[in-house]
């Protein structure tokens, strides 16, 4: 059995005013005392859970949620089996805005203005789930939810068959032991991933936020999912998206 621990990344140096999308800016100093705050509480729990941690921990590529796994990493390192390490996924990466990245919302309107064959952005598609701008490499909150939501699935399945028998004893050594996965991402490409998992209906995207740094950690049973630790937070409507 596999679980999930779904982890946004701790508060970074974000530009104003601007989707967080794919900002190459790192944690604030306070950020990065939260989150080891945050890996230091889950710990605790984990030491008396009955989980074992995988040695991987998966995360997006941009800087803060590397980072942010990082200090999970330095934190959590006597819990690991083996010497745990960070692996970098695009796949895990916030919802893109293609080629208007790092662009100030004003600036992105005032864009499509100039552009005479694109209508008016409608009003509110900053947090619209279906809505994609019509440039170049973006993307739906929907699409890049589906994109973490295949990452996550890939995580959940069973892995191939060992060929070597110190490999399958390895395995068998594991299979009597439930398995914890962490994973490092964005608010909004989590919400949405849960979505097209189904751990939460259609209607919670916009209900739930994430604390910066808090694993939420969720079981997949027949019945569906259960969550072990952590709770979303609930969302204020001046809540950032990311």
């Amino acid at each position: 059995m596999v679980a999930l621990a779904l982890i946004r990344h701790g508060e970074y140096s974000q530009l104003a005013d601007t989707p967080s999308a794919l900002q190459p800016y790192p944690l604030t100093e306070k950020g990065a005392e939260d989150v080891r705050e945050q890996a230091r509480r889950f710990g605790a729990w984990l030491a008396t859970s009955g989980y074992q941690l995988n040695a991987e921990i998966h995360c997006s590529t941009l800087l803060r949620a590397w980072q942010t796994a990082e200090i999970f990493r330095e934190e959590l390192t006597p819990l690991f089996a083996e010497p745990p390490r960070s692996r970098s996924f695009s796949a895990l990466c916030e919802r893109s805005v293609g080629a208007l990245a790092n662009l100030s919302i004003q600036e992105i309107e005032r864009i499509v203005t100039l552009d005479p064959r694109l209508e008016p952005l409608p009003k509110g598609w900053k947090s619209a789930s279906d809505f994609r701008l019509p440039f170049d490499g973006a993307e739906s909150l929907l699409e890049a939810g589906a994109r973490v939501a295949a990452h996550l699935q890939a995580l959940l399945e069973p892995q191939p068959r060992p060929e070597t028998t110190k490999q399958r004893n390895q395995l068998k050594q594991l299979n009597h032991l439930n398995q914890l996965q962490l994973v490092v991402g964005h608010g909004a490409s989590i919400r949405h991933a849960s979505y097209h998992l189904n751990v939460i209906p259609f209607s919670d995207i916009k209900r739930l936020s994430m604390f910066h740094g808090h694993p939420v950690v969720f079981e997949r049973h027949n019945q569906g999912w259960h969550r072990l630790y952590g709770n979303w937070k609930q969302r204020q409507p001046a809540d950032p998206l990311d």
